[in-house]
């Protein structure tokens, strides 16, 4: 075994987990390799050519950069608890009027937990991913801090990983930038990967049309919901909709009417079907709560103490005050925020340090 220690690195085929590979295993490791089948996309019934890390070509990629670079590689089928859990999942919060963020519960319940027992299984101190974030250690805990690469930090989706999961975990591209990360695969003779675009889309939804998904996975919904009523913030019905799963908050567009000014999606009520439409000022929310929460850099939080809190992957965050409460985290914006969707993750920054995160509950103006 290498001196540095037997390591199990999760590769998609991507140009990211493909160059932690390849890093690690010239810094000395002894690399394992592993891809995980969470989805087949031919059973979801999209148009799209199949695309991304469930791919037959993106497994195949993976697999040559192994045997290229002299390391085992294994391909784990996980798709039975990936659907069980993210998927379903994925379907009852916008069931429930809420907007679900599946990449969060995978990494956390799913990726992380497949990733820990197979490194168990196979002998391995440690997992590594091709996320941009780094790992950081300060009073005993580990914590993570966002990537040099703003543009491309991942510390968002991370939120939930535990004490136990981020002691195993390593993330090499954290100090790089995205561009020194192609040139080192073009350097190491991937032209082709090193050019490779990035897929954005839920791996599920390679079509990025959660509406048809979701008619797809519930058969008679779209008949259940249709004809729901449009109302403004003082309840008068504005016209019909569709049905409200298929809307989220802040939606603009695909509204299916004119209403003579900008009107946003400001709020779901699946008990009545109920969609509620107002112009952008509606959307402003001022204090909301947190539930599910995982905290990070400090077993408790500082109560008065001001951090920044992103209610969105590409949210840039708003300063905010949190309370402790007996179910979760209330969070009072010291300025309002638009568009505070129920379901999505909610994290919370010291500077670029991530001290925690929750699922948001419900929002208050």
């Amino acid at each position: 075994m290498s001196k540095k220690g037997r390591i199990l690195v999760a590769m998609s085929g991507g140009i990211d987990s493909t160059v932690t590979a390849m890093m690690l295993h010239e810094e000395g490791y002894e690399v394992v390799g592993i891809t995980m089948k969470t989805w087949d996309y031919a059973s979801s019934g999209g148009s799209s050519k199949e695309t991304g890390c469930c791919s037959l070509d993106s497994i195949n990629d993976a697999r040559d950069v192994a045997v290229k670079m002299g390391f085992h590689h294994f391909i784990i089928d996980i798709r039975d608890e990936f659907g069980d859990y993210v998927i379903d999942n994925f379907v009852e919060e916008y069931i429930a009027g809420r907007t679900p963020n599946p990449c969060v519960l995978c990494n956390t319940h799913i990726k992380w937990n497949a990733l820990l027992k197979r490194a168990d299984a196979l002998d391995c101190e440690y997992i590594a991913t091709g996320h941009y974030a780094q790992i950081v250690e300060e009073g005993g805990r580990k914590f993570i801090r966002k990537a040099k690469d703003l543009t491309k930090d991942q510390s968002y989706v991370l939120w939930g990983l535990d004490q136990a999961c981020l002691q195993r975990s390593r993330f090499p591209l954290g100090n790089l930038l995205k561009s020194e990360v192609r040139q080192m695969a073009f350097d190491w003779g991937h032209e082709a990967l090193s050019k490779k675009a990035e897929s954005y889309e839920i791996c599920f939804v390679p079509d990025n049309d959660y509406r048809s998904f979701l008619k797809r996975r519930v058969p008679d919904l779209e008949q259940s919901v249709a004809g729901g009523d449009f109302v403004d913030i003082r309840g008068k019905k504005l016209g019909t909709h569709d049905g409200y799963p298929f809307y989220t908050i802040g939606q603009r567009r695909g509204l299916g009417k004119a209403f003579g000014e900008p009107m946003y999606v400001a709020g779901i009520e699946p008990s009545t079907n109920t969609v509620v439409l107002g112009p952008i000022e509606t959307l402003v929310r001022s204090r909301m709560k947190v539930y599910r929460t995982n905290l990070m850099k400090y077993p408790t939080l500082k109560e008065g103490q001001e951090y920044t809190t992103k209610v969105r992957y590409r949210d840039p965050g708003t300063l905010s005050q949190l309370t402790n409460t007996s179910d979760g985290v209330e969070v009072h914006f010291l300025a309002g925020v638009k568009g505070v969707a129920p379901g999505q993750s909610a994290v919370f920054y010291e500077g670029n340090d991530v001290v925690g995160g929750g699922v948001i509950f419900s929002s208050e103006i």
